[in-house]
């Protein structure tokens, strides 16, 4: 089972995919699998997807309704433990990429870890540690992110009707949440285009909602610290009165309901 699916949407991409995919075949980590998510391309992006000749290279092809829905079926198709998402004018900034964040991961316990990207969009590199202060006003590009499979078990896959914006929706929903742990690392991930869609085009949908959403995830998030809370009261009156195993018993269980 490869440790990294990194998944590719793709859609007439032919100007820019090899070197997309020449930055990914040639990492030095190389336990990968690459899905090439493409929405039925109808210039030479497959036949470039298929003269990589690398086995772990999985194409599909089908129509879709966007980057995000690309991204949702390569979630679904996706082998590895931990998932990655590149543009197909993106490239990894360099062959050691993939090797460096593995070697972090194994070293910690988290959910989601995170670089930077360089771009000439961003006058260079790109942005350093993300707070829940600050991602309220400014997004982690997902080039920079690698996102463990389970994540998506918590928060559900990314909200089509935000066509712009659906992984500035996600990661919101994951840094407000207490269940989800993120960490910063002081690597460059990947070189970010300056034309991708995001970049070039806003989301009214998701800049109508999103001080609003910021709010209801504010006080999800307050009613779970309060339920975690409560729980632990409980459980500590229970040590009291019953046996010991009897209050962890149902200490493990509540938690569990609450989180999962």
């Amino acid at each position: 089972m490869p440790f990294f699916s990194i998944i590719i949407p793709t859609y007439n991409s032919e100007k820019t995919l090899k070197q997309c995919l020449e930055s990914v075949v040639n990492q030095s980590f190389t336990n990968f699998e690459a899905l090439i998510m493409d929405g039925v391309s109808t210039d030479k992006t497959l036949e470039i997807a298929e003269n990589s000749n690398d086995y772990r290279i999985r194409i599909f092809s089908e129509k879709d309704k966007g980057i995000y829905d690309a991204m949702n079926k390569g979630i679904k198709l996706a082998k590895g433990e931990w998932l990655y998402f590149l543009g197909s004018d993106d490239e990894l900034y360099n062959l050691d990429v993939l090797c460096k964040i593995y070697e972090y991961i194994e070293k910690s316990n988290i959910d989601i870890i995170y670089g930077n990207v360089y771009s000439t969009l961003f006058g260079g590199i790109y942005d350093g540690v993300f707070t829940r202060e600050k991602i309220e006003n400014k997004n982690i590009c997902h080039q920079a992110m690698f996102f463990n499979k389970k994540v998506f078990k918590k928060t559900g896959k990314f909200d089509l009707k935000y066509k712009a914006y659906a992984d500035w929706d996600h990661n919101l929903k994951c840094f407000f949440s207490s269940r989800i742990k993120n960490m910063y690392v002081n690597e460059v991930i990947a070189n970010y285009a300056d034309g991708g869609y995001s970049s070039i085009f806003g989301d009214n949908e998701f800049a109508k909602i999103k001080s609003w959403k910021i709010i209801v995830l504010k006080k999800e998030e307050l009613f779970f610290i309060t339920k975690l809370k409560r729980i632990y009261q409980e459980f500590r009156r229970r040590r009291k009165v019953f046996d010991t195993f009897q209050a962890i018993q149902f200490l493990f269980l509540e938690s569990y309901k609450l989180i999962f």
